[in-house]
């Protein structure tokens, strides 16, 4: 397992991938650095060409309480680093959600805001059974709706986007939200077993199924503030 600070990356298995945000102590908020790290790991992923597949997850009891609040706080009134904070925004949510290969998210826990996006930006999502799903931000700021919408349609997209409402990880398997819930002792074996099971197919059918599904998202948007 290669150590960063707020990012680990774990090559142990042959073919596979695994990002364990690493701010447990701040939720796994996902501050520049962290957003930055995702973007250069998933760029440098994509470019070996043994890779078929990169799992996300989080490290401690959250999946990520989105993006860090203290940055974007700051940032208010200070335009360079606004420009700094959107930039890299731009580039993180462009690079995971055209990631060319299978991504699965494996929410250990609360995915909330920025950290709800980043498990829908995925093309897989298992979830433990304490994990929840929430757009808190809906009363402060932009939300970023596309990515909800591609997934389960507008009817459901609209309601959590426009009223916050957060739902439990049962309720997010009936919505499709996710694809399968375990209990969190038994998530690990179930990435795994999913890990596994896409690791069977030859890499060059994995890429032209994930260009087939990027094609068809109807998610067009560069920006952040446009998803």
């Amino acid at each position: 397992m290669t150590e960063g600070h707020v990012l680990l990356i774990d090559r142990e298995r042959e073919g596979a991938a695994t990002l364990t945000l690493n701010r447990p102590e701040k939720r796994n908020a996902l501050s520049t650095e962290l957003r930055d790290r995702i973007a250069d790991a998933l760029d440098d992923l994509a470019a070996d060409a043994s890779l078929k597949v990169v799992a996300i997850t989080g490290a401690g009891p959250v999946f990520s309480a989105g993006f860090d609040l203290g940055e974007l706080r700051a940032a208010v009134d200070d335009p360079e680093r606004s420009a700094r904070l959107w930039a890299s925004s731009d580039r993180y949510h462009s690079t995971v959600l055209r990631f060319p290969l299978p991504l699965v998210a494996a929410v250990n826990g609360p995915a909330i805001a920025g950290g709800f996006d980043l498990a829908l930006c995925c093309d897989l999502r298992l979830a433990a059974s304490t994990a929840t799903f929430s757009h808190p931000e809906y009363t402060f700021g932009d939300v970023v709706y596309s990515p909800l919408h591609d997934l389960v349609g507008g009817a459901v997209a609209r309601e959590l986007c426009m009223t916050g409402r957060e739902i439990d990880a049962q309720e997010a398997l009936a919505l499709r939200v996710v694809n399968r819930v375990v209990e969190p002792g038994a998530l690990a074996a179930a990435l795994d077993e999913l890990v596994e099971r896409i690791l069977a197919a030859p890499r060059a059918n994995l890429l032209r199924t994930k260009a087939k599904a990027i094609e068809r998202s109807r998610i067009v948007a560069d920006g952040t503030l446009d998803l």
